[in-house]
């Protein structure tokens, strides 16, 4: 699967270390949504994944915020996995409505083939694993992944993508 794959790797790393961690597994990070800034303010949000299929999405600072709050406490030790999922499940298709009504635009959304993203990536530079990796994951993700951890409260962070939205990418848009 791409990039998890090797997380996944760095995750068997430490944990064949001995110390005591926490390993954080994170939805898709709403950050991920500034790759795509210019095709939204034209109003199209565009994805390999399938646009009705829900997905934890997550605010970078909620998984800060969780990392913050693990590493200060004292009441842990040994392996530890920790999912951080955000606030909701959201589909393509939501988030594209929520992207509409936090910049007061219209945006649809659509689906392309990983054919597609591979030449768009290459297009921007990467090495040919990068864009492998990237594709992979997507793929991954789209055809049939099911979480190790279901979403719960321990998993689930306050920050809303519309909120998140209206000030940090709106402030992209502006900037």
């Amino acid at each position: 699967m791409g990039d998890i794959d090797g997380l996944a790797l760095t995750e068997t790393a430490l944990d064949e270390l001995g110390i005591d961690v926490t390993h954080l597994r994170c939805g898709y990070f709403f950050t991920n949504l500034l790759f795509d800034l210019e095709s939204i303010l034209a109003g199209t949000l565009t994805t390999a994944m399938d646009v009705d299929r829900p997905l934890p999405w997550v605010a970078p600072e909620d998984i800060a915020a969780v990392a913050t709050a693990r590493s200060l406490s004292s009441d842990w030790y040994g392996r530890h996995v920790q999912a951080v999922h955000g606030p909701e499940d959201l589909s393509f298709r939501e988030v594209a409505a929520v992207l509409g009504e936090a910049l007061d635009r219209s945006v649809a959304v659509r689906q392309v083939s990983d054919d597609d993203v591979r030449a768009e990536l290459r297009a921007a530079g990467p090495t040919p694993q990068q864009v492998a990796s990237i594709v992979d994951m997507t793929a991954g993700i789209r055809d049939g992944f099911v979480p190790e951890n279901p979403r719960d409260y321990t998993t689930t962070t306050p920050t809303p993508l519309a909120g998140w939205a209206r000030t940090r990418l709106k402030a992209a848009c502006d900037a």
